[in-house]
């Protein structure tokens, strides 16, 4: 293993948005157990705090790539389109549009069947963005053109959590 590897080859996986969640998951297993700091715990404590350096390291590329949209961020800036979210506020007027009536059904909700068509309306919407990222992402391979996909998901993302916390009102 070497740190500077990218988190696909970190896990021997392609480069792509594209990944099976348990293949994922299996190889994070497989990674954490091969570095393990208590493996070297014979070897000294040297050999341990490079053991651990691993782990978090294993633990990083795992977060970023189990996610899609972190997978999908990280994907365009590997590929020379950095998202940068924090200074590139612009959005299409639709998709601005679209938040402006979901933060009103979300604070015109008066019950649980309201916030679960809402949820609904998010989920597809955020279904067709993912489909959209992949096309760009891996048959494309357009990361210029995925930018844009992956901040509506972002705001689509921080919309989803105020949801959330829109259905602890009702409970």
């Amino acid at each position: 293993m070497n740190l500077q590897s990218n988190d696909f080859e970190l896990f021997g996986l392609k480069q792509q948005f594209a990944q099976e969640r348990a293949a994922l998951d299996d190889r994070w297993k497989t990674l954490q157990r091969e570095a393990h700091p208590d493996k070297f715990a014979v070897q000294g404590a040297a050999a341990q705090r490079v053991a651990m350096q691993w782990s978090a390291r294993i633990n990083e590329a795992y977060r970023r790539l189990k996610d899609p949209l972190t997978r999908a961020a990280y994907l365009c800036e590997l590929g020379g389109a950095p998202v940068n979210a924090h200074t590139n506020t612009a959005m299409p007027a639709q998709f601005l549009m679209q938040q402006m009536e979901w933060r009103e059904a979300l604070d015109d909700a008066r019950d649980i069947a309201a916030l679960e068509v809402l949820r609904q309306n998010v989920e597809v919407s955020k279904q067709a963005l993912l489909q959209q990222c992949a096309q760009l992402l891996d048959v494309q391979n357009d990361c210029n053109a995925a930018v844009p996909l992956v901040r509506e998901l972002m705001f689509i993302e921080k919309f989803s959590q105020d949801l959330d916390r829109g259905f602890d009102k009702f409970e």
